[in-house]
């Protein structure tokens, strides 16, 4: 038992499951702004631009029970209460822009971090592994002695350059 301890504590002291762990909680907590945003600000503004229509109260009634008319349905609460089954598609559309946008902002602050970490890193040259003939201009590779293609002799490092 004390060894299965030890392999959990190793375990779950590596470096990358604690940052998982932190990435998990303030991904958790970016969510929660996410949703906010969504349905307190771009939810209501697509509301106002559709004529008022609350997409989370957006349903269709699939199944009625007894003595219940499609009349007494007035909203997704009301149906709750009355038993009635429903389809909510609104609720889909929000958490489709919820997702959406949380990409969004995701992609932005990778592309953010990725270019902030990469300000005064050298670019490395790539490594050369072919020169032009001095004489036929034709790709050869580095160490080459005669041309394959015009069959010149070429010197050690010679290469073509332009003027």
């Amino acid at each position: 038992m004390k060894k299965f301890f030890k392999e959990f504590k190793e375990f779950a002291m590596r470096g990358n499951v604690l940052d998982l762990a932190v990435g998990v909680i303030i991904g958790a907590a970016f969510q929660s702004i996410v949703n906010s945003f969504v349905n307190d600000l771009v939810m209501p503004l697509i509301g106002l631009v559709t004529g008022g229509v609350n997409f989370n109260e957006q349903f269709v009634i699939l199944k009625l029970p007894e003595g219940v008319e499609a009349s007494a349905v007035t909203s997704l609460e009301k149906a709750s209460e009355l038993g009635v089954t429903t389809l909510n598609y609104g609720s889909l559309i929000t958490a489709i822009l919820n997702f959406i946008i949380m990409a969004l902002v995701i992609f932005c602050m990778v592309k953010a971090i990725n270019k902030v970490t990469s300000i005064g890193k050298k670019e490395e040259e790539p490594v050369k592994t072919t020169k032009k003939c001095p004489y036929c201009l034709s790709v050869i590779p580095l160490e080459a002695t005669r041309c394959p293609e015009c069959t010149s002799e070429l010197k050690p490092g010679e290469e073509y350059k332009e003027d």
